[in-house]
């Protein structure tokens, strides 16, 4: 594949310069060119040529605008983050911006173009390794002398297997239009450096050190279908989540109705980011001032409306009826995808939300990281139905065996006893045993 993979010493990246001045970065000229991104799932580039840069004096000549990251990205970069995590939590949001851009084009390409069957699970395929490569390239960039461990969904072995070269030529394509048209990082990547950056992903976490913590497309579900999915991110340390970052592509700007539609195009796209102590905020994808995000102040469960999972393989939905029928909500349930569950439930949309999974199905801790520091630092609680906190401290998984619960703090005492009702009863149904 031409050159050694980008780890290779971690001493050196291959630096794009283009040999023309075009514009072949801008939306209208990759129209032009003759390959639309909708046909193959990427673009053709310009003639190249290419210089090595050492990778430690290596910084970004240019990044997505203050406004849209809530700061100075380069003020953020050159500050001290040994309490706020400041720096990580600029990378964070730049990393899931990107991520989120390059997932958008993908689905694009299966609504406009109509060429995928629901079946087919190619393109979530090119979407879901594409989000996880390049969110572990920028990571490394902006953080390139602190320890990295990233604990994430995927990993290569698929796309090294014999027959997957076509797949696997899509998905640097994808990653690298992505990072040419950020115009961020004068990089490009070989195949070899898609593999590794997804591979990077294997570390089984665990409770010393910081790691990442990565679902590159949560709700893939959703995806197909061209309905709610996010991206998201979380970094953990010393046992406790410390930041969550959370883009939901499809999620409204204002509210999600119960009725669970989208609203126009144009309205669409929201950034949910979190750190310990420092409160939620959420902008929107397409670039708007952050504006922090509380959860729903409503006490009365006859006025509370909840969250479950849309598909009922991923959550019992009888189950969470009994639960809101003993607790005494009267609205219908809103069925979202995702972790954009917590994002609704973040900023008030909603007042509860339960996941109770089928027996036998284990948590992974890149299902929620992101979703419970987001909620909590809005002002709401995260638990276990047996209301613990979520301990993301034990590897790849959650170690519990129920349920997870997210409402306010006025509502936790009555939602907690209504579960574990509601859970006692289920387990003397004839069903059950």
């Amino acid at each position: 594949m031409g050159r050694p993979p980008l780890d290779s010493g971690l001493s050196r990246l291959v630096a794009l310069v283009p040999s023309t001045s075009s514009s072949a970065s801008k939306p209208s000229s990759l129209r032009r060119s003759g390959v639309t991104f909708c046909q193959r799932f990427y673009v053709s580039a310009p003639s190249l040529h290419f210089r090595c840069v050492p990778l430690r004096s290596f910084t970004p000549s240019r990044g997505l605008s203050a406004k849209s990251l809530g700061g100075t990205f380069s003020a953020a970069m050159s500050s001290s983050s040994s309490s706020s995590y400041e720096k990580e939590f600029a990378a964070a949001k730049k990393a899931v911006s990107l991520a989120s851009h390059l997932c958008q084009k993908v689905q694009r390409s299966i609504i406009e173009c109509d060429v995928q069957s629901k079946a087919d699970k190619s393109p979530v395929t090119v979407a879901d390794y594409g989000s996880q490569a390049l969110v572990s390239l920028v990571l490394r960039l902006e953080l390139p002398s602190q320890p990295f461990s990233l604990v994430a969904e995927e990993d290569s072995r698929d796309l090294r297997e014999e027959g997957s070269q076509g797949t696997l030529r899509r998905i640097t394509n994808l990653v690298n239009d992505t990072l040419s048209f950020d115009g961020t990082y004068n990089v490009t990547l070989s195949e070899d450096d898609v593999l590794d950056a997804i591979d990077r992903g294997k570390s089984e976490g665990g409770p010393n050190g910081q790691h990442w913590v990565l679902d590159p497309i949560d709700g893939t579900k959703g995806f197909l279908r061209g309905d709610q999915y996010a991206i998201a991110l979380a970094m953990l340390d010393k046992r406790k989540v410390v930041l969550g970052v959370l883009a939901c592509p499809n999620l409204p700007q204002t509210s999600i109705s119960s009725t669970n539609k989208h609203s126009s195009v144009s309205e669409i796209g929201c950034l949910f980011s979190a750190r310990l102590g420092y409160g939620t905020v959420m902008q929107y994808l397409d670039g708007s001032k952050p504006s922090e995000v509380h959860v729903s102040t409503v006490a009365d469960p006859a006025n509370a409306s909840l969250f479950e999972s849309f598909e009922a393989a991923h959550s019992m939905h009888d189950l969470s009826s009994t639960i809101a029928e003993k607790l005494g909500v009267k609205a219908p349930p809103v069925r979202i995808d995702s972790q954009a569950k917590y994002c609704a439930l973040a900023r008030g949309d909603g007042a509860i939300y339960l996941r109770f999974p089928h027996e036998g199905y284990r948590e992974k801790i890149w299902d929620h990281a992101a979703g419970s520091i987001v909620v909590s630092e809005a002002g709401g609680v995260v638990t276990d139905a047996a209301g613990k906190e979520l301990d993301f401290s034990k590897g790849r998984y959650l170690d519990l065996n129920t349920g997870i619960i997210c409402t306010n703090k006025k509502l936790m005492p009555q939602l907690l006893k209504a579960v574990q009702d509601s859970l006692k009863g289920n387990l003397q149904t004839p069903e059950s045993l």
